[in-house]
């Protein structure tokens, strides 16, 4: 009985700090004229409680302390990111145990500031504020820029998507921050993502022989599919392990439900 309290005191402790967050709906032709448009980041989402850094599972990520220094006293929720196309990259770093030097290669890009009243606008004012007033080497507000109509929205989506981007976030000027999906706060990509189970490994042909050339997969509406296409030349000497989840992006679904033109994205975030 001792040991079963002790370990239910540990599991308490361990997600008493889970942050519950704001999530994105998608983009079905609102009007979004006025709203703010950001880059979608391809990073790991991150909670700044005011004392110490957060996954969105709860975990206490191991930043070193010259990394968090000078943030401020309100909370902050945002992205850990370093550049496009580095997923896998930002991932080894923020998942090890200890504090090292791979986190100079980060930043925390702030997106909300949850706990502050008023609109959106109103909450990024209060992070800038401060910023301007205390020098903090790792933490930046992301970049917003107002959004004219429908047009401006797909001008924009298209230059972050050539330059390797995975789409863009745009949310109402005053809209407040809400715990769970927001249709205030939107994601905007020429493709969908969604997340599947790995079954099986295929050996590939011509160059990829010798390694992974596809994966079976099935997702959570129990459609199964190959994915034969994104992966790197390690991930195919390395491949993810059958029972992992992955996420992939498709085009659309076909009439049996499975993905059309499914590509690997990376390893779910497990954080």
């Amino acid at each position: 009985m001792k040991f079963f309290w002790l370990c239910l005191t540990f599991l308490c402790l361990l997600w008493a700090d889970k942050p519950s967050l704001l999530l994105l709906e998608s983009y079905k032709d609102q009007t979004i004229s006025g709203w703010l448009m950001s880059e979608k980041m391809d990073g790991v989402r991150a909670y700044w409680d005011g004392e110490k850094l957060l996954s969105r599972g709860g975990t206490l990520f191991a930043t070193p302390s010259w990394f968090t220094k000078g943030f401020p006293y309100f909370a902050v929720d945002g992205e850990l990111w370093s550049k496009r196309g580095d997923f896998e990259h930002i991932q080894s770093i923020v998942m090890q145990k200890e504090a090292h030097e791979g986190w100079r290669e980060l930043a925390f890009y702030a997106f909300d500031v949850p706990k502050e009243v008023g609109g959106l606008t109103k909450r990024l004012s209060k992070l800038d504020y401060y910023l301007k007033s205390d020098y903090v080497d790792y933490l930046k507000i992301a970049p917003q820029f107002t959004c004219k109509d429908a047009n401006d929205l797909k001008r924009f989506l298209s230059e972050v998507e050539k330059a390797g981007g995975e789409g863009v976030v745009i949310r109402h000027p005053d809209g407040l921050y809400a715990e769970g999906r927001d249709a205030y706060s939107l994601k905007v990509k020429t493709f969908h993502d969604a997340e599947c189970t790995v079954l099986a490994h295929h050996k590939g042909e011509g160059k990829y022989k010798s390694v992974l050339g596809a994966l079976t997969c099935k997702n959570d509406e129990g459609a199964m599919f190959k994915i034969g296409s994104g992966f790197s030349d390690e991930q195919r000497h390395n491949p993810p392990a059958i029972g992992t989840k992955i996420t992939y992006k498709y085009k659309e679904l076909t009439k049996n439900g499975k993905p059309r033109f499914p590509v690997f994205l990376r390893m779910k975030e497990e954080l």
